[in-house]
């Protein structure tokens, strides 16, 4: 087995080939980016029957390279700039670095399997981060639309309008008034205006989440099943996380989605604060799902929640641990669909993950 080693720019892409054996380049290529040069390169390469190719930033500047060999069948799998600066720095030393090196650095931190991730062709996950992106633009021009309209009313009405204002109600408060002078004529035009405008994006906002709607079933994800999760939350979920199993731990996952409370000690005295890292994104799907489970008896997220409260926690600190939980309870639905997708289609994702939970008690 060949390894080819990628080192990406914006205009160029330099592919060295190592042999693991021997550990030494045999032949190296630069090419432009661009789909001629693509293929061939891959021409080139296949003068090495078995190969694998290690691309340095495969999500990065690598990324389209990626899709590209992924769809014709490739073996590709990324590896980290940092990886390769320390291959690089303890092979060469003196911290020499061309794009020659920097390809050959990458395809042996693939041989030794060190920091080197197998990439997967893009699926649904990635076609619902996408989805979940676009649901976040979209938002926030209809506030963006929706702020300027209550300025517009602010002027025209007498006490303004109400804060749960939609298109409807915009239109009904804009009929009942009869503008006069120059000012206010243009400010009716412009409210009216932005009535069509936010009727437009809740259009958008609505095919938006049937297309999520649509994406999740097909995945046959059972995060809906838990109360609290739409097919938008799951979509956001699933979309943010990527393959879950890339995650060896429940704890893990938490320290990812910024659930995972921060250890502050000193002296004898131990604390623990709300963690501001991770995916805030993230975070916010599961801020949401907790705070739905607490307006929801019946559910066994209200119960752990008022549990915390009779052992003397504030209702922000047993917010805090509901998430933790919740942030359990959705890795390991997660990981357990993704290994029955893997199941039945056939290896493609990563293993070794597991599904015990750093958690105490039932998953709420």
């Amino acid at each position: 087995m060949m390894l080819i080693g990628i080192d990406p720019h914006k205009s160029t892409h330099t592919a060295t080939v190592v042999d693991p054996g021997a550990n030494r380049d045999h032949a190296s290529i630069r090419i432009d980016v661009t789909l001629q040069d693509y293929q061939r390169m891959l021409e080139w390469a296949q003068q090495w029957p078995e190969r694998r190719w290690a691309i340095e930033n495969a999500r990065g500047l690598g990324h389209h390279l990626t899709s590209w060999l992924l769809a014709r069948g490739e073996q590709v799998v990324d590896v980290s700039p940092s990886a390769t600066a320390r291959v690089r720095q303890l092979s060469r030393g003196a911290g020499r670095k061309n794009d020659r090196i920097d390809a050959a650095a990458a395809a042996c931190v693939a041989a030794l399997q060190g920091d080197a991730r197998p990439v997967r062709p893009e699926g649904s996950t990635d076609a619902l981060a996408l989805l979940d992106e676009r649901r976040s633009n979209l938002s926030q021009a209809r506030v963006r639309a929706v702020n300027q309209l209550h300025a517009l009313l602010r002027a025209l009405l007498p006490g303004g309008a109400p804060r749960d204002l939609s298109a409807a109600k915009a239109e009904q408060l804009l009929e009942s008034v009869a503008p006069v002078g120059p000012a206010e004529f243009t400010r009716h035009a412009l409210a009216a205006d932005l009535v069509a405008e936010i009727r437009m994006w809740d259009v958008k906002l609505k095919d938006n989440a049937k297309a999520m709607a649509a994406l999740v079933a097909e995945s046959e994800s059972r995060l809906t099943d838990t109360p609290g999760i739409g097919a938008v939350t799951a979509a956001r979920l699933l979309g943010r996380t990527g393959n879950p199993t890339r995650f060896p731990t429940a704890s893990a996952f938490a320290q990812y989605a910024g659930t995972a409370p921060i250890e502050i000690a000193s002296a004898d005295r131990a604390r623990h604060r709300l963690s501001r890292r991770g995916d805030r994104q993230l975070n916010a799907a599961l801020h949401t799902v907790a705070i739905t489970q607490i307006r929801m008896p019946g559910t066994r997220g209200h119960a752990y929640y008022q549990a915390k409260l009779a052992e003397g926690k504030t209702p922000r600190e047993a917010q805090r641990c509901l998430k933790r939980r919740l942030a359990d309870h959705v890795w390991r639905t997660m990981t357990a669909d993704e290994r029955h997708r893997t199941r039945t289609t056939g290896p493609g994702g990563q293993a070794g993950a597991t599904t015990a939970s750093s958690a105490a008690g039932p998953p709420p």
